[in-house]
């Protein structure tokens, strides 16, 4: 038998305010105080209140794609993939960034979005709050999410890549050349796609038999200084690392630039893996070994998904992993004797 669906009334009793108020915020109106705010989505929430969608809601042609960054090639070859994919149905996109003061960004967005509307909204490596899902089922838009921050609702899409496996098959590639002194420089610990790479790091290094001395994980924010400045940490140990895995690309870049300045070459001193596998990592003096993760294909597959959500159809899967692939080039090598 199916569950009811509850009534705004009965909403409005549980949280002890008026039927108006649980309007505004089922609507996205946001002259709503954020504690009544709170209370009202977690009831929302915990009854799996959606509004009701018109079927003949009016189709716009534009999607939205969100970023919290724009400034690199990883975010390039996502919204190359996404434009892919909307160009082939006809469709436009509209592209943002909310890397300042996020939670005023989201704001502004949403603001935007609900005067100038928008078929649907593909984010990337952002977190989706219980807030801004209701607003966003409020305005009847569909939401689709490029390597989710953090945990996300089960009915909403999401795709990544394997990064536990990539984390393994660096660290792997790193052992049996010979490296038994590897630290890895991960991402934001928040940032689900970190902790991965991380996990598979020790589990390659468990298997090898081979302890993971604490401060020979670092952490960074997948940025070239937070690349640079890990690394000159690590490099200042007792027993420096002979190998850097590093989860993302930009941080190995950062972490060529700490070694070029303490005078060791890579890989005759000190070998490198990166994550992502960008265009420029094959231009890298060394060019950059690294894991290949499918952002154009990763881009492609969340617009697609979204827009199956769009026409009315349930996506095929709501969780989707791609392959990664380890790309070895010329910076590992054995280490020194």
């Amino acid at each position: 038998m199916s569950r009811r669906r509850p009534t705004l009334a009965e909403v409005a009793r549980q949280a002890g305010v008026s039927v108006s108020t649980v309007s505004k915020v089922v609507n996205g109106h946001l002259d709503v105080a954020a504690e009544t705010r709170r209370q009202v989505e977690q009831l929302l929430e915990q009854h799996q209140y959606r509004p009701r969608r018109s079927p003949s809601r009016r189709r716009v042609g534009l999607i939205d794609l969100v970023f919290q960054d724009l400034d690199n090639s990883w975010a390039m070859q996502i919204l190359h993939g996404v434009e892919q994919a909307a160009h082939e149905q006809g469709v436009g996109v509209v592209v943002s960034a909310v890397r300042d003061e996020p939670s005023r960004s989201v704001r502004r967005w949403l603001d935007n979005v609900r005067a100038r509307s928008t078929d649907g909204v593909v984010l990337v490596l952002s977190e989706l709050s219980p807030e801004q899902r209701s607003q966003l089922d409020a305005l009847g838009v569909p939401v689709a999410v490029v390597d989710p921050v953090g945990d996300l609702a089960h009915d909403v899409p999401a795709v990544g890549t394997t990064n536990w496996a990539g984390g393994l098959a660096a660290t792997r590639h790193l052992i049996e050349l010979g490296h038994t002194r590897i630290a890895t420089i991960s991402g934001p610990t928040r940032v689900l796609c970190s902790r991965a790479r991380v996990d598979g790091y020790r589990s390659a290094l468990d298997a090898a038999g081979l302890t993971v001395p604490e401060e020979y994980i670092g952490h960074g924010d997948f940025t070239i200084p937070g690349g640079y400045t890990t690394t000159h940490r690590l490099m200042q140990l007792p027993e420096p690392p002979t190998a850097i895995f590093a989860g993302s690309d930009m941080m190995a870049r950062g972490a060529y630039e700490a070694l070029f300045e303490l005078g060791l070459r890579v890989p005759h001193d000190i070998s490198v893996v990166g994550f992502d596998d960008l265009p420029e990592a094959a231009w890298a003096a060394p060019p950059l070994t690294t894991v290949r993760q499918p952002l154009s294909e990763m881009g492609q597959m969340a617009t697609r998904t979204l827009l199956r959500m769009v026409n009315g159809e349930d996506p095929s899967s709501r969780r989707v992993e791609l392959a990664t692939e380890l790309v070895t080039r010329a910076s590992t090598a054995p280490p020194p004797r």
